[in-house]
C-alpha cells in the first residue's frame, strides 16, 4: 500500500526532510513536475443535484434543535479521521448527531461542522467543510489525507448545498466562539440531540426496513456457507466473513462487529473473536446487522443448529427464548414504560428456569425487585435497546426519557432475550452446559401496536429448521 511518505515532497519540505522522522521516505518534486502539474486538466462539470430524500427531514430536525436553544450558537462536528496504524486510517463515519441533522451520511466529509448562528427569530444554519482543492495548489496532489490524487474527488460547496438543502461555507471561514455549545462538550445539547432520535420519522423507518432487508439476505448467505464453515478449523471466521460481503455490497457497512459464536462461545455475550470451530450438533449464535448508506442499522440475532436440526434439549431452551421474546413483544404497547418490555421477558425466563429446577428459590422470589435476581445468572443483559443511526441509539438520553420513558409511536428498539448456560456452570444439568441461545428482532411501534420489522427472518424452531433446509437445498 502506498502512503504519503512513498511520494515526493511538497514545495518547501526539502529543508526539513533531513531532520524529520516523518519524511524519511519522501523524494523532492522535480521542477518539471512542478511546472506542469497544474495545467492540462479538463473543466469540472458543475451540474447541481436535486435535494436528497432525507433533506426535508433533516431540516425539520434542525428546526427542533433551533427552537430548543434560542440565542445560543451551536456547533455539531462531524469528527475527524482516526489513525489505525501509521499511514492507515479507520473508515470515516460521521458523528451520529451530525448525520442526523444534515442528512449527510456515508458520503460525509471529515472535519465538517454544522453551525447554528442565532438570529432574532431562530438560527441561520451553515455547513462548513473543506472545499475541493484547486489544481494549482499542492493540496490537490501531495496531501495523502485530503488530496484528490489520493482519495478521489471531493464534493464542492455548491453541490452539497443543493444536495442537502443547507447553506455551505469553506471550513477556513469558521471561527470558534467562547460561548459556543458543542456536541459532546455541552451536556444539555448532547442530551437533546440524542433524545431527538427516540422517535423516528418516515424516512428513518424506511431506511431501517432497508437495513433489515439487507441483513436478512446476509443471514441467507451465512446459512449457505455453513457446510464450508464446518469444514474449516476456524469456522466461525467463515460465518463472520459471509456477512460483510452482503452488508458492503448492498449497504454501507456492518452496523457493528458480527458475533459468530458456536457451541460454548454462544454463552459469551459479545464474542467477536470468532476463531472457534463450527461443529455439527452444536448451535451457532449469530448477531449481525447491516448498515444502510444512510447509516441506519439493523440488529438481528438468530441461533441456528449447525446440522439443521435442534436436539430435544436445544429445542426446549430455544422455544423458551421465543416465548420470552413473544411476551416482550406483547408488552411493547404505546403508553407502557419501556422497562416493562424487559420485565415481561424476564418473567418467562424466571418461571421456566424455576420449572427446570435451576433456581434455589421460587420464580416469584426470583422476580422480587430487591432480593431476587437468581434467574439473571442465565441472562445478565437487558432485553431491549433503542435502535437507529447507532446500534445502541439515543445513548445520551436521560433515564426518564429512555429506560423509564413511555413507549411512543415511531420508536424502534430491539427485543433480544436469551438463555446462556456456561460450559462450567455446575448449577445446571450437564446436558444444558455450553448451550447459548439469543433471538433478537427489530421492533417498530405504531399507533396500532408493535410491528416486527424482522418478522420475515424465521424465528421459531420449526421455521429455522425449514429455513436451513430450504436455503442449503437451493444452494446444492
Amino acid at each position: 500500500m502506498t502512503s504519503e511518505h512513498d511520494t515526493i515532497e511538497q514545495p518547501g519540505d526539502a529543508a526539513t526532510a533531513t531532520t524529520s522522522t516523518t519524511t524519511n521516505r519522501r523524494q523532492p518534486f522535480p521542477q518539471g513536475f512542478l511546472d506542469t502539474i497544474s495545467t492540462g486538466w479538463a473543466e469540472r462539470p458543475e451540474s447541481l443535484p436535486a435535494p436528497r430524500a432525507q433533506a426535508e427531514y433533516a431540516a425539520a430536525r434542525r428546526a427542533a434543535v433551533s427552537a430548543a436553544f434560542p440565542g445560543k450558537r451551536l456547533v455539531i462536528p462531524a469528527g475527524s479521521l482516526k489513525q489505525r496504524s501509521n499511514d492507515t486510517d479507520y473508515p470515516f463515519r460521521a458523528h451520529s448527531a451530525f448525520a442526523h441533522l444534515t442528512g449527510w451520511a456515508a458520503d460525509s466529509e471529515p472535519d465538517s461542522l454544522l453551525v447554528f448562528e442565532p438570529t432574532a427569530d431562530g438560527h441561520d444554519v451553515t455547513l462548513y467543510f473543506r472545499e475541493r482543492a484547486d489544481r494549482t495548489t499542492s493540496e490537490f496532489y501531495s496531501d495523502a489525507t485530503i488530496g484528490e490524487f489520493w482519495i478521489g474527488p471531493r464534493p464542492a460547496l455548491a453541490g452539497v448545498a443543493a444536495d442537502l438543502a443547507v447553506a455551505t461555507a469553506h471550513l477556513d471561514d469558521f471561527a470558534a466562539g467562547e460561548s459556543d455549545l458543542v456536541v459532546d462538550e455541552d451536556d444539555e445539547l448532547t442530551r437533546f440531540v440524542s433524545e431527538l432520535r427516540l422517535v423516528k420519522d418516515e424516512y428513518e423507518i424506511a431506511e431501517m426496513r432497508r437495513a433489515v432487508e439487507i441483513t436478512a439476505n446476509g443471514f441467507d448467505d451465512i446459512i449457505r456457507d455453513l457446510p464450508r464453515a464446518v469444514a474449516h478449523p476456524r469456522g466461525e471466521r467463515i460465518v463472520e466473513g459471509a456477512f460483510p460481503q452482503r452488508a458492503r455490497s448492498d449497504g454501507n457497512w456492518e452496523g457493528y462487529d458480527t458475533i459468530a459464536a458456536s457451541g460454548p462461545h454462544a454463552c459469551y455475550l459479545h464474542w467477536t473473536r470468532n476463531d472457534g470451530a463450527v461443529l455439527p450438533g452444536d448451535l451457532i449464535l449469530i448477531d449481525a446487522g447491516a448498515e444502510a448508506d444512510s447509516l441506519y442499522t439493523a440488529d438481528i440475532t438468530r441461533t441456528l443448529p449447525v446440522n439443521g436440526t435442534f436436539s430435544d434439549v436445544q429445542r426446549r431452551i430455544y422455544d423458551t427464548v421465543v416465548e420470552a421474546a413473544d411476551a416482550a413483544f406483547a408488552a411493547a404497547q404505546v403508553g407502557v414504560p419501556f422497562r416493562e418490555v424487559h420485565g415481561a421477558a424476564m418473567d418467562v425466563i424466571a418461571r421456566r428456569t424455576a420449572e427446570w429446577g435451576l433456581l434455589p428459590v421460587s420464580a416469584e422470589e426470583a422476580l422480587d425487585a430487591d432480593k431476587g435476581g437468581q434467574h439473571r445468572r442465565y441472562m445478565v443483559h437487558g432485553t431491549s435497546h433503542h435502535l437507529g443511526i447507532d446500534v445502541h441509539d439515543c445513548a445520551q438520553a436521560r433515564r426518564e426519557m429512555y429506560y423509564d420513558g413511555l413507549i411512543e409511536p415511531g420508536m424502534v428498539f430491539t427485543i433480544e432475550p436469551g438463555l446462556y448456560f456456561q460450559i462450567d456452570d455446575l448449577t445446571v444439568p450437564e446436558e444444558y452446559r455450553g448451550i447459548g441461545v439469543r433471538i433478537e428482532d427489530d421492533i417498530l411501534i405504531t399507533a396500532d401496536g408493535p410491528v416486527n420489522l424482522s418478522a420475515g427472518i424465521p424465528r421459531t424452531s420449526a421455521e429455522v429448521e425449514a429455513w436451513i433446509a430450504r436455503v442449503q437445498g437451493s444452494a446444492s
